[in-house]
């Protein structure tokens, strides 16, 4: 290994905490923004009074569209509001957000428009709508881009998962069972059995993004309206796919945050557990597992230490959304099936933050993939120290006539005996007759039969990692993979096609007003 004197820029880096002498490259660029976050602002992009603001306003574009559409509001004056709030969007709301708010947001913003246009033009944008449904409709538009960001992120790790599968699909290992090597497998299966788990949390996930889709303005306050309003053009303004099929359920429920938790709950779960694997395999006594410079820390104190510590941050993320199910179902459980605060507000406080640990558990979780080396000898040498081949050899004197409890009895006493003269299995069993009979009739001598590649390819049935089953494995997989990259791309185009064809309706109701323009 070479060495490195801190001269010059070499000190520059050292003291930059970049180079720390051990570890010569800063933390990974995507990680760090995740766990160095709490020395940021809350939301690092835009305050939640301006998106508030933004989500109501791009309701009332659709929704004013849609009045003037079916004439129960005249074209000029929607007109005149679209072009009023287009001026908000363009000064980031900064008339409403100067202005007390004594009856919360929206009012605040009606009445800036209302002062502003007067009665006749500014209180018409509320015709046939409420408070009520329009908060169920920005809801909606807001868990867009948390869903968005974590479903992103899953796909990710999926893809992470199945290529490094692909590339270790031969580097055998131990399985473990209760801290015990079990059985031979190879780090290529175990990637791709968590990635069966990613994949149907994935699938969950875009089940419960169907329910985001459904749009349920125009049901008022809880019992619809009697003008004649049309939800299927502010759905398709919108980028929904169908309206509310009833007015109470659209404004009483927002089931669709705890369908996003209680998906995201699940896997978080299982991320959890990953990086619990890789926490253990990375340790200097199992040195399975090495991480790339850019996916440790180092010790303010302790030269020589290479920490892991992604990995605690992941298990500290992983199940956030969890104890957010928890906080919004018991909000949501104090209220009625109506509308109510319990449910649309302060059950929403808890689900974003969920939504958004959990997304970074995941994102950590895909560099870590990505990033780790498997010390394939190292492997090797701890399936044939953990005598791995055992179970195999048990169903080898079972397929010779032996009942299956008689030679587990046989082969614990040759692992007893292996111990014992510090001998592997295979070395063992040499000395045992009703074994040492067997080798002959496989081919590859007395010894290779027992060795734990050798095993691992003979476990073919079962979704063991033998014969072609990883094969096939990986081709469903990446098949199911493929299917929710396209639902989600479907989904995608059809915001922004919804989000572009908004747009073009609120331009052509602006383009007789001199020197109009859409604000996006």
């Amino acid at each position: 290994m070479s060495t490195q004197h801190t001269t010059g820029t070499a000190a520059a880096a050292a003291g930059s905490g970049v180079d720390t002498g051990r570890l010569s490259t800063g933390l990974n660029d995507e990680a760090h923004a995740i766990v160095y976050d709490q020395y940021l602002p809350a939301d690092r992009t835009a305050d939640g009074l301006h998106e508030e603001l933004r989500l109501i306003s791009e309701v009332d574009r659709a929704h004013l569209v849609m009045l003037a559409e079916r004439g129960i509001v005249a074209p000029a004056h929607a007109a005149a509001l679209l072009q009023a709030i287009d001026d908000l969007r363009r000064t980031d709301f900064a008339t409403v957000r100067a202005r007390p708010m004594p009856r919360g947001v929206y009012l605040a913003y009606e009445g800036t428009l209302t002062e502003q246009l007067g009665e006749e033009i500014g209180g018409v944008m509320h015709t046939g709508r409420s408070r009520n449904d329009l908060n169920a409709t920005t809801a909606r538009l807001r868990g867009r881009q948390h869903f968005l960001r974590l479903v992103e992120a899953t796909e990710a790790l999926a893809r992470a998962l199945l290529e490094q599968a692909e590339e270790h699909r031969s580097v055998v290992m131990p399985a473990y069972t209760h801290g015990q090597p079990a059985v031979p497998i190879t780090y290529g299966h175990y990637l791709v059995g968590v990635g069966c788990s990613v994949l149907r949390a994935l699938a969950d996930l875009q089940h419960a993004g169907r329910e985001l889709d459904v749009n349920p303005l125009g049901a008022g306050a809880v019992g619809g309206t009697s003008v004649a309003i049309d939800p299927e053009r502010t759905t398709e303004l919108l980028g929904f796919t169908a309206p509310a099929p009833n007015s109470v359920d659209a404004v009483a429920s927002r089931d669709f945050a705890l369908r996003l938790l209680g998906a995201s709950s699940g896997l978080g779960v299982s991320v959890a557990r990953v990086a619990r694997d890789f926490a253990a395999w990375t340790s200097e006594e199992a040195g399975l597992i090495h991480l790339a410079d850019d996916l440790v820390g180092s010790s303010s104190m302790m030269p020589q230490k290479r920490n892991p510590f992604l990995l605690e941050h992941i298990q500290g993320r992983a199940t956030a959304s969890l104890g957010a199910f928890t906080a919004a179902a018991s909000s949501m459980a104090t209220a009625t099936y109506t509308n109510a605060i319990a449910v649309g507000t302060e059950a929403l406080r808890h689900t974003w933050p969920g939504l958004g640990n959990t997304t970074d558990a995941v994102t950590l979780l895909r560099l870590v993939v990505r990033g780790a080396t498997p010390n394939a000898e190292r492997m090797l040498q701890r399936a044939v120290d953990g005598f791995t081949p055992a179970t195999y050899l048990a169903e080898r004197l079972v397929a010779e006539g032996m009942p299956f409890r008689s030679a587990h009895h046989l082969v614990g006493k040759t692992v007893l005996h292996a111990l014992d003269t510090s001998r592997s299995l295979a070395e063992a069993a040499r000395d045992v007759p009703e074994i040492a009979r067997l080798a002959p009739q496989t081919v590859g001598g007395a010894d290779d039969w027992l060795e734990p590649t050798a095993v691992a390819q003979a476990s073919a049935y079962g979704g063991g990692p033998g014969g072609d089953t990883m094969v096939r494995a990986l081709a469903e997989l990446r098949s199911e993979l493929k299917a929710a990259q396209v639902e989600g791309a479907e989904r995608r185009n059809r915001w922004a096609a919804g989000a572009a064809m908004l747009d073009q309706a609120v331009e052509r109701l602006l383009s007789p007003l001199p020197g109009a323009s859409v604000q996006p």
